[in-house]
């Protein structure tokens, strides 16, 4: 039973929303009266949230979310940097870590004119269409980089990089410069400058500026951007919390 919970729980991936019961069932291939009851138990748990004949997400999933240990504490340390790059650019802010070969962000940070971005707290995007993820691919072993570049590469936009070559080119250049640039690859109309961020040999983070593509200039972007991985790494590498 605790497998077919999780199982609905994880049909509402990777965008959340409202579903009927008759969706559920197709998405989970559950039984409709199976999946009446657990939805039914995960309600009364504050796990799922029903209203009339609709179920989404319940309150209970993000307060304990935001208690994962790992997760809590580098957000916690992070949030006076992404604070410092946001205010030096005024422009969306995004943590972001690595799960598999997606990006799950941790924080993002935006002014009153939000941008029209495919990201959000908690969701997850895949590594090669965006910079906080190229950022992660680059610093996160030979291992993965070749698992990537050996598989389909994802298409969130016509200008997602496609060509295995095209992205080994770039995931080097990463290495080199500890900068990943992203050109509407994950949006239209947007791009993105990230860093990685360390505490060790491997990439545990990455944080990038958002800004639309008539605004994206990255000689004034990249060393905010640099500097506020940096010192959040040093912070990290020291065992403070800043």
């Amino acid at each position: 039973m605790l497998d077919k919970a999780a199982t609905i729980l994880d049909c509402y991936r990777p965008d959340g929303g409202a579903f009927r019961l008759t969706e559920i069932t197709a998405r989970t291939g559950l039984a409709k009266a199976t999946a009446f009851r657990l939805c039914a138990d995960l309600v009364r748990l504050g796990l799922l949230d029903r209203d009339a004949d609709t179920y989404r997400l319940g309150g209970k999933l993000f307060e304990l979310g935001s208690l994962v240990p790992r997760r809590h504490d580098l957000r916690e340390t992070a949030l006076p940097f992404l604070q410092d790059l946001f205010e030096a650019t005024h422009e969306t802010v995004h943590l972001g870590v690595r799960e598999g070969r997606d990006v799950v962000y941790v924080e993002r940070i935006h002014g009153h004119q939000t941008l029209a971005l495919p990201s959000r707290i908690g969701g997850r995007l895949p590594l090669t269409c965006t910079g906080v993820g190229k950022a992660l691919l680059a610093f996160s072993g030979s291992g993965l980089t070749e698992e990537v570049l050996g598989g389909p590469l994802p298409r969130l936009t016509p200008h997602s990089v496609t060509d295995p070559a095209r992205l080994r080119t770039a995931i080097e250049q990463i290495q080199v410069s500890g900068l990943a640039y992203e050109e509407q690859e994950a949006a239209l109309g947007v791009s993105c400058i990230a860093s990685p961020v360390f505490d060790g040999p491997t990439a545990v983070a990455a944080l990038s500026v958002a800004v639309p593509l008539a605004r994206f200039r990255p000689a004034q972007l990249a060393p905010a951007v640099r500097t506020a991985a940096l010192g959040l790494s040093r912070v990290l590498r020291s065992g403070g919390t800043g």
